[in-house]
């Protein structure tokens, strides 16, 4: 199976659709009169969409199990047509598309097996995919695609080339997978006024991210947090909050990071983890979605 570890949970739906035709009315009178031999057509079919939704995953290999959190199945008919549709919710890593569309012709094939005796000429057709909704999907193409990006690494020991920087590169790839430009890219030492020299430029030129990466932990050179607070106009609580949510998911320490998020003159400002997982993390956490402040920040900027 592909690996989701890296994404987050959103509300995933999925409708999908199986069109069962008879080949004549006495068929539809009888589903609508409850006079097929084998019982309730509608009701049984349901139960048996039910179970093959919650079944998809034990048929198809590369599906993932999960939790299946309300899952609707309607009729409606048109003429000697009846359409099934199957919608499937749930709050989790990946969609149910395929779920959704297992359950439509589950529902179909016992339509089909309840009706056979009474009408020989019934079809399955046209099951697919109607519409989806949640997932990165939903989200990417809502975003500026003009954003300007800086990133700076905090290391003295990445500065002084004893180290080579992969969390900062890291970043920058994750970046251009949202379709943001990072336009810099510096390492500098961990020290106070050059970190907040930095952020004052980078703002003062009119950039929309600047992401440093280095400098959260808890050793007495690590002073990012400590410099970037003094500078904002407003710190964003949620933003660090959901990035060690995130990380804690996957390890232990990461209630440890002491990542920063906030707004100068416009400017989102983010203190992230150095280590690659950790700054990796945190990416994954935060992008695409964080970039809608850019939305809710029309106007902010201002002139020093």
């Amino acid at each position: 199976m592909i690996d989701i570890t890296h994404k987050i949970n959103t509300l995933r739906i999925a409708t999908a659709q199986a069109i069962v035709k008879v080949s004549k009315k006495e068929t539809i009178e009888a589903i609508q009169n409850g006079t097929v031999p084998k019982g309730d057509v509608f009701e049984m079919s349901k139960a048996a969409g039910l179970l093959g939704v919650k079944k998809t995953p034990e048929l198809l290999p590369d599906c993932h199990p999960m939790p299946i959190e309300n899952t609707k199945v309607e009729y409606e008919i048109n003429g000697l047509e009846i359409t099934v549709l199957v919608t499937v919710k749930t709050i989790y890593k990946t969609g149910v598309e395929v779920e959704a569309m297992h359950g439509a012709s589950i529902v179909a094939l016992n339509m089909y097996d309840m009706l056979k005796p009474i009408d020989k000429g019934i079809e399955i057709s046209t099951i697919k995919l109607l519409k989806k909704k949640g997932g990165k999907s939903d989200w990417k193409d809502k975003f500026r695609k003009d954003l300007r990006a800086a990133v700076i690494v905090c290391s003295d020991t990445i500065s002084a080339g004893q180290k080579e920087d992969k969390a900062g590169k890291a970043i920058i790839s994750k970046l251009e997978d949202c379709d943001v430009k990072a336009e810099e890219y510096i390492i500098i030492p961990d020290e106070k006024e050059e970190i907040q020299a930095k952020a004052n430029h980078f703002v003062d030129q009119g950039f929309d991210l600047v992401i440093y990466t280095g400098g959260t932990g808890l050793s007495k050179r690590d002073v990012t947090p400590e410099s970037l607070h003094p500078l904002l106009d407003r710190e964003i609580p949620g933003i660090a909050e959901a990035a060690r949510n995130y990380g804690q998911n996957r390890m232990p320490y990461a209630m440890l990071s002491r990542s920063l998020a906030g707004v100068k003159n416009g400017t989102l400002i983010l203190a992230l983890p150095g280590s690659t997982g950790g700054a990796t993390e945190s990416m994954d956490a935060l992008f695409p979605f964080v970039l809608h402040i850019f939305r809710i920040l029309v106007g902010a900027r201002h002139d020093n």
